[in-house]
Protein backbone atom coordinates (compact mmCIF):
# COMPACT_ATOMS: atom_id res chain seq x y z
CA UNK A 1 0.00 0.00 0.00
CA UNK A 2 1.53 2.91 -1.05
CA UNK A 3 0.52 5.65 1.33
CA UNK A 4 1.45 3.20 4.50
CA UNK A 5 4.84 2.73 2.97
CA UNK A 6 5.71 6.24 2.57
CA UNK A 7 3.92 7.35 5.98
CA UNK A 8 1.46 9.13 4.87
CA UNK A 9 -1.20 9.54 7.49
CA UNK A 10 -3.44 12.12 6.46
CA UNK A 11 -5.17 12.06 10.42
CA UNK A 12 -5.44 11.11 13.66
CA UNK A 13 -7.08 8.46 15.09
CA UNK A 14 -9.06 5.56 13.38
CA UNK A 15 -11.23 7.32 11.03
CA UNK A 16 -10.42 9.41 8.05
CA UNK A 17 -12.75 11.05 4.68
CA UNK A 18 -12.36 9.59 1.14
CA UNK A 19 -14.04 10.43 -1.93
CA UNK A 20 -16.33 7.25 -2.12
CA UNK A 21 -17.95 8.00 -5.73
CA UNK A 22 -17.46 10.21 -8.61
CA UNK A 23 -19.73 11.19 -10.97
CA UNK A 24 -19.88 14.39 -14.37
CA UNK A 25 -22.70 15.49 -16.61
CA UNK A 26 -21.69 17.72 -20.07
CA UNK A 27 -24.67 19.14 -22.25
CA UNK A 28 -25.71 16.89 -24.76
CA UNK A 29 -24.39 20.20 -27.73
CA UNK A 30 -20.81 19.52 -28.51
CA UNK A 31 -18.96 22.17 -30.65
CA UNK A 32 -15.59 21.31 -32.37
CA UNK A 33 -12.63 23.45 -32.24
CA UNK A 34 -12.05 23.41 -36.26
CA UNK A 35 -15.75 24.86 -36.27
CA UNK A 36 -14.98 27.63 -33.77
CA UNK A 37 -11.80 28.34 -35.53
CA UNK A 38 -14.06 28.94 -38.74
CA UNK A 39 -16.50 31.01 -37.15
CA UNK A 40 -13.70 33.55 -35.61
CA UNK A 41 -12.14 33.85 -39.36
CA UNK A 42 -9.25 31.51 -38.26
CA UNK A 43 -7.83 28.34 -39.56
CA UNK A 44 -9.41 25.24 -38.72
CA UNK A 45 -6.82 23.80 -36.67
CA UNK A 46 -5.77 27.24 -34.66
CA UNK A 47 -7.38 26.30 -31.53
CA UNK A 48 -6.40 22.76 -31.33
CA UNK A 49 -2.88 23.73 -32.31
CA UNK A 50 -2.56 26.02 -29.13
CA UNK A 51 -4.91 24.71 -26.70
CA UNK A 52 -4.91 21.20 -27.28
CA UNK A 53 -8.75 21.17 -27.28
CA UNK A 54 -10.43 19.01 -29.61
CA UNK A 55 -14.54 20.09 -28.74
CA UNK A 56 -16.42 21.84 -25.84
CA UNK A 57 -20.18 20.88 -24.78
CA UNK A 58 -22.41 24.15 -24.68
CA UNK A 59 -25.55 23.84 -22.18
CA UNK A 60 -29.08 24.37 -23.90
CA UNK A 61 -30.80 27.55 -23.69
CA UNK A 62 -33.06 25.61 -20.98
CA UNK A 63 -30.13 24.80 -18.86
CA UNK A 64 -28.69 26.43 -16.08
CA UNK A 65 -26.15 25.41 -13.59
CA UNK A 66 -27.92 24.07 -11.08
CA UNK A 67 -29.79 21.43 -13.94
CA UNK A 68 -26.05 20.09 -14.69
CA UNK A 69 -24.88 20.08 -11.33
CA UNK A 70 -27.60 18.27 -9.77
CA UNK A 71 -26.97 15.15 -13.06
CA UNK A 72 -23.31 15.53 -11.99
CA UNK A 73 -24.39 14.85 -8.32
CA UNK A 74 -26.84 12.05 -8.97
CA UNK A 75 -24.42 9.82 -10.89
CA UNK A 76 -21.68 10.54 -8.07
CA UNK A 77 -24.69 9.36 -5.48
CA UNK A 78 -25.28 5.88 -8.03
CA UNK A 79 -21.46 5.27 -7.99
CA UNK A 80 -21.38 5.92 -4.08
CA UNK A 81 -24.59 3.62 -3.55
CA UNK A 82 -26.28 6.47 -1.68
CA UNK A 83 -29.38 8.55 -1.79
CA UNK A 84 -29.99 11.48 -1.22
CA UNK A 85 -31.23 11.22 1.61
CA UNK A 86 -27.78 10.08 2.79
CA UNK A 87 -26.36 13.50 2.18
CA UNK A 88 -25.82 15.77 5.04
CA UNK A 89 -24.11 18.52 3.45
CA UNK A 90 -23.63 20.27 -0.35
CA UNK A 91 -20.56 22.33 -1.22
CA UNK A 92 -21.03 23.96 -5.06
CA UNK A 93 -17.77 25.86 -6.19
CA UNK A 94 -19.29 27.86 -9.50
CA UNK A 95 -18.04 31.00 -10.83
CA UNK A 96 -21.49 30.62 -12.92
CA UNK A 97 -24.46 30.39 -10.62
CA UNK A 98 -27.64 30.35 -11.55
CA UNK A 99 -28.31 33.72 -10.22
CA UNK A 100 -26.48 36.08 -7.61
CA UNK A 101 -28.38 34.66 -4.64
CA UNK A 102 -29.61 32.71 -3.39
CA UNK A 103 -26.72 30.03 -3.92
CA UNK A 104 -26.82 27.28 -6.62
CA UNK A 105 -26.01 24.73 -3.94
CA UNK A 106 -29.59 25.40 -2.66
CA UNK A 107 -31.15 24.77 -6.12
CA UNK A 108 -29.48 21.67 -6.43
CA UNK A 109 -30.34 20.58 -2.79
CA UNK A 110 -34.14 21.00 -4.18
CA UNK A 111 -33.42 19.22 -7.37
CA UNK A 112 -31.64 16.18 -5.46
CA UNK A 113 -34.14 16.06 -2.70
CA UNK A 114 -31.67 15.90 -0.15
CA UNK A 115 -33.85 17.46 2.52
CA UNK A 116 -31.62 17.33 5.07
CA UNK A 117 -28.48 18.68 4.06
CA UNK A 118 -27.50 22.41 3.98
CA UNK A 119 -25.50 23.28 1.16
CA UNK A 120 -23.87 26.92 0.27
CA UNK A 121 -21.41 28.34 -2.66
CA UNK A 122 -17.99 28.28 -2.31
CA UNK A 123 -16.51 31.32 -4.86
CA UNK A 124 -12.83 30.69 -5.72
CA UNK A 125 -13.30 29.80 -9.69
CA UNK A 126 -11.45 27.31 -10.93
CA UNK A 127 -9.88 26.31 -7.45
CA UNK A 128 -13.88 25.58 -6.34
CA UNK A 129 -13.41 22.02 -6.28
CA UNK A 130 -10.62 21.93 -4.07
CA UNK A 131 -11.95 24.90 -1.30
CA UNK A 132 -15.18 22.60 -1.20
CA UNK A 133 -13.28 19.40 -0.02
CA UNK A 134 -11.95 21.88 2.56
CA UNK A 135 -15.37 22.66 3.45
CA UNK A 136 -16.74 19.40 3.83
CA UNK A 137 -13.96 17.30 5.20
CA UNK A 138 -13.88 20.35 7.66
CA UNK A 139 -17.86 19.75 8.12
CA UNK A 140 -17.95 15.77 8.25
CA UNK A 141 -14.83 16.05 11.00
CA UNK A 142 -17.36 17.95 13.33
CA UNK A 143 -20.44 15.73 13.03
CA UNK A 144 -21.63 13.47 15.92
CA UNK A 145 -23.75 10.49 16.06
CA UNK A 146 -23.31 7.88 12.46
CA UNK A 147 -21.28 9.11 10.08
CA UNK A 148 -23.02 11.45 7.33
CA UNK A 149 -21.44 12.03 3.66
CA UNK A 150 -21.21 15.27 1.53
CA UNK A 151 -21.45 16.16 -1.58
CA UNK A 152 -18.45 18.55 -3.65
CA UNK A 153 -19.45 19.84 -6.94
CA UNK A 154 -18.06 21.75 -9.03
CA UNK A 155 -19.64 23.38 -11.94
CA UNK A 156 -20.12 25.98 -14.79
CA UNK A 157 -22.09 27.60 -17.73
CA UNK A 158 -19.23 29.66 -19.40
CA UNK A 159 -21.08 29.56 -22.64
CA UNK A 160 -23.68 32.31 -21.30
CA UNK A 161 -20.42 34.69 -20.80
CA UNK A 162 -18.34 34.46 -23.46
CA UNK A 163 -17.95 37.29 -26.33
CA UNK A 164 -17.80 34.93 -29.15
CA UNK A 165 -15.56 37.02 -31.14
CA UNK A 166 -12.36 37.34 -27.84
CA UNK A 167 -10.29 34.14 -28.97
CA UNK A 168 -8.18 34.53 -26.00
CA UNK A 169 -11.69 33.10 -24.23
CA UNK A 170 -13.88 31.73 -26.51
CA UNK A 171 -11.37 29.58 -27.92
CA UNK A 172 -10.85 27.81 -24.17
CA UNK A 173 -14.24 27.60 -21.76
CA UNK A 174 -16.90 25.24 -22.00
CA UNK A 175 -19.97 23.51 -19.60
CA UNK A 176 -20.21 21.20 -17.37
CA UNK A 177 -20.62 19.87 -14.23
CA UNK A 178 -18.63 16.96 -11.63
CA UNK A 179 -19.21 16.01 -8.62
CA UNK A 180 -17.58 13.59 -5.37
CA UNK A 181 -19.58 12.17 -2.74
CA UNK A 182 -17.34 11.98 0.72
CA UNK A 183 -17.96 9.59 3.14
CA UNK A 184 -15.80 8.06 6.24
CA UNK A 185 -12.74 5.42 5.51
CA UNK A 186 -10.64 3.66 7.85
CA UNK A 187 -7.15 4.67 8.08
CA UNK A 188 -4.36 5.15 6.43
CA UNK A 189 -6.61 5.41 3.59
CA UNK A 190 -8.48 9.07 2.98
CA UNK A 191 -8.16 13.21 1.92
CA UNK A 192 -4.82 14.30 3.09
CA UNK A 193 -4.58 17.95 4.57
CA UNK A 194 -5.97 20.69 2.18
CA UNK A 195 -3.49 23.30 1.26
CA UNK A 196 -4.70 26.46 -0.02
CA UNK A 197 -4.05 30.03 -0.99
CA UNK A 198 -4.82 33.22 -2.63
CA UNK A 199 -3.24 36.49 -3.97
CA UNK A 200 -6.12 38.62 -4.30
CA UNK A 201 -3.61 41.80 -6.10
CA UNK A 202 -4.17 39.90 -9.34
CA UNK A 203 -7.62 39.53 -9.33
CA UNK A 204 -8.10 41.46 -12.33
CA UNK A 205 -5.75 38.75 -14.39
CA UNK A 206 -9.39 36.81 -15.07
CA UNK A 207 -13.18 38.60 -14.25
CA UNK A 208 -16.56 39.16 -15.03
CA UNK A 209 -16.00 42.52 -14.55
CA UNK A 210 -19.76 43.46 -14.37
CA UNK A 211 -23.14 42.36 -12.57
CA UNK A 212 -21.62 43.06 -9.09
CA UNK A 213 -21.87 45.14 -7.16
CA UNK A 214 -19.32 47.35 -7.75
CA UNK A 215 -20.21 47.64 -11.35
CA UNK A 216 -24.31 46.56 -11.67
CA UNK A 217 -25.84 45.56 -14.61
CA UNK A 218 -27.07 48.43 -16.93
CA UNK A 219 -27.89 49.46 -20.72
CA UNK A 220 -24.10 50.18 -20.87
CA UNK A 221 -22.13 47.34 -19.07
CA UNK A 222 -24.75 45.01 -21.48
CA UNK A 223 -23.61 46.86 -24.93
CA UNK A 224 -20.09 46.51 -23.45
CA UNK A 225 -20.04 43.52 -22.83
CA UNK A 226 -18.98 44.07 -19.28
CA UNK A 227 -20.85 40.56 -18.74
CA UNK A 228 -18.44 38.22 -20.53
CA UNK A 229 -15.19 36.86 -19.56
CA UNK A 230 -12.30 38.65 -19.76
CA UNK A 231 -8.84 37.52 -19.20
CA UNK A 232 -4.81 38.57 -19.40
CA UNK A 233 -3.58 35.75 -21.17
CA UNK A 234 -0.25 36.66 -20.79
CA UNK A 235 -0.43 36.40 -16.99
CA UNK A 236 -2.78 33.37 -16.47
CA UNK A 237 0.00 31.63 -18.86
CA UNK A 238 2.45 32.88 -16.31
CA UNK A 239 0.42 32.19 -12.96
CA UNK A 240 0.22 28.43 -14.34
CA UNK A 241 3.88 27.90 -15.11
CA UNK A 242 4.77 28.98 -11.88
CA UNK A 243 1.89 27.80 -9.43
CA UNK A 244 1.41 23.80 -11.18
CA UNK A 245 5.09 23.01 -10.49
CA UNK A 246 5.01 24.24 -6.96
CA UNK A 247 2.01 22.49 -5.64
CA UNK A 248 3.62 19.27 -6.78
CA UNK A 249 6.93 19.97 -5.32
CA UNK A 250 4.85 21.60 -2.08
CA UNK A 251 2.91 18.05 -1.57
CA UNK A 252 5.68 15.80 -2.37
CA UNK A 253 8.04 17.71 0.49
CA UNK A 254 5.35 17.58 2.96
CA UNK A 255 4.26 13.80 2.08
CA UNK A 256 8.19 12.80 2.70
CA UNK A 257 8.10 11.42 -0.96
CA UNK A 258 9.16 12.02 -4.38
CA UNK A 259 6.52 13.29 -7.33
CA UNK A 260 7.79 10.16 -9.15
CA UNK A 261 6.10 8.24 -6.07
CA UNK A 262 2.67 9.30 -7.27
CA UNK A 263 -0.15 7.39 -8.81
CA UNK A 264 -2.08 10.20 -10.35
CA UNK A 265 -1.89 13.77 -10.67
CA UNK A 266 -5.38 15.37 -11.29
CA UNK A 267 -4.41 19.57 -12.08
CA UNK A 268 -7.15 21.71 -13.22
CA UNK A 269 -6.43 22.08 -16.98
CA UNK A 270 -7.34 25.57 -18.32
CA UNK A 271 -5.20 24.81 -21.32
CA UNK A 272 -4.16 21.40 -21.76
CA UNK A 273 -1.38 21.67 -23.90
CA UNK A 274 0.04 23.87 -21.36
CA UNK A 275 -0.66 22.07 -18.21
CA UNK A 276 0.59 18.56 -20.13
CA UNK A 277 4.02 20.17 -21.06
CA UNK A 278 4.68 21.31 -17.40
CA UNK A 279 5.09 17.81 -16.40
CA UNK A 280 8.92 17.69 -16.53
CA UNK A 281 8.81 20.79 -14.58
CA UNK A 282 6.68 19.88 -11.79
CA UNK A 283 9.20 16.13 -11.98
CA UNK A 284 6.42 14.09 -13.04
CA UNK A 285 5.89 11.74 -15.88
CA UNK A 286 3.26 12.78 -18.03
CA UNK A 287 1.67 9.36 -18.33
CA UNK A 288 1.21 10.52 -14.24
CA UNK A 289 -0.84 12.82 -15.39
CA UNK A 290 -5.06 12.92 -15.54
CA UNK A 291 -5.92 15.06 -18.86
CA UNK A 292 -8.79 15.21 -20.41
CA UNK A 293 -9.66 18.88 -20.53
CA UNK A 294 -8.93 18.55 -24.70
CA UNK A 295 -12.30 17.01 -24.81
CA UNK A 296 -14.38 19.25 -22.72
CA UNK A 297 -12.05 22.21 -22.66
CA UNK A 298 -11.93 24.47 -19.82
CA UNK A 299 -14.85 23.83 -17.67
CA UNK A 300 -13.62 25.73 -14.58
CA UNK A 301 -14.65 24.30 -10.95
CA UNK A 302 -15.78 21.31 -12.75
CA UNK A 303 -12.82 20.78 -14.83
CA UNK A 304 -10.14 18.76 -11.73
CA UNK A 305 -13.25 16.72 -10.75
CA UNK A 306 -14.29 16.10 -14.27
CA UNK A 307 -10.60 14.78 -14.98
CA UNK A 308 -10.74 12.91 -11.85
CA UNK A 309 -13.95 10.79 -12.97
CA UNK A 310 -12.30 9.62 -16.05
CA UNK A 311 -9.32 8.64 -14.30
CA UNK A 312 -11.76 6.55 -12.11
CA UNK A 313 -14.11 5.20 -15.13
CA UNK A 314 -10.83 4.45 -16.91
CA UNK A 315 -8.99 2.64 -13.80
CA UNK A 316 -6.56 4.38 -13.34
CA UNK A 317 -6.26 4.39 -9.50
CA UNK A 318 -6.23 1.86 -7.19
CA UNK A 319 -6.57 1.24 -3.10
CA UNK A 320 -3.34 2.80 -1.72
CA UNK A 321 -2.35 4.52 -4.65
CA UNK A 322 -1.33 8.50 -3.69
CA UNK A 323 -3.27 10.93 -5.77
CA UNK A 324 -2.84 14.94 -6.03
CA UNK A 325 -5.49 16.81 -6.55
CA UNK A 326 -3.96 20.04 -7.34
CA UNK A 327 -6.34 23.29 -8.27
CA UNK A 328 -5.30 26.57 -9.51
CA UNK A 329 -7.80 29.77 -10.55
CA UNK A 330 -8.97 33.00 -10.95
CA UNK A 331 -8.98 35.39 -8.13
CA UNK A 332 -6.00 34.37 -8.15
CA UNK A 333 -6.20 31.33 -5.67
CA UNK A 334 -4.58 27.67 -5.74
CA UNK A 335 -4.85 24.18 -3.76
CA UNK A 336 -4.03 21.36 -3.15
CA UNK A 337 -4.35 17.95 -1.28
CA UNK A 338 -3.00 14.32 -1.30
CA UNK A 339 -5.14 11.81 -1.48
CA UNK A 340 -4.52 7.81 -0.14
CA UNK A 341 -7.18 6.29 -2.46
CA UNK A 342 -9.40 4.05 -0.60
CA UNK A 343 -10.43 0.46 -1.31
CA UNK A 344 -14.16 0.40 -3.48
Amino acid sequence: MVGARHGFHPHGGGRGWAIRGTGAYLPARRVRSEELSRSMGLGPSWIEDRTGIRHRHVADPGQAASDLAAAAAGRALAEAGLDAGDVGLIVLGTSTPDELGPSTACRVQSLLGARRAAAFDVSAACTGFVYGLQAAVGWLAGQRGPAPHALVIGVEVYSRFLDPADRATAALFGDGAAAAVIGPVALPYGIGPVTLGSDGSRAGDVLIPAGGSRSPATAGTVAGQGHTIRMDGRAVRAFIAGVFPRLVAEAAEDAGIKPADLALVVPHQPNPRLVASLAGDAGLDPAQLAIAGQDVGNIGAASLPYALDRAVREDRVAAGDLVLLAGFGAGVTWGRTLITWPPP
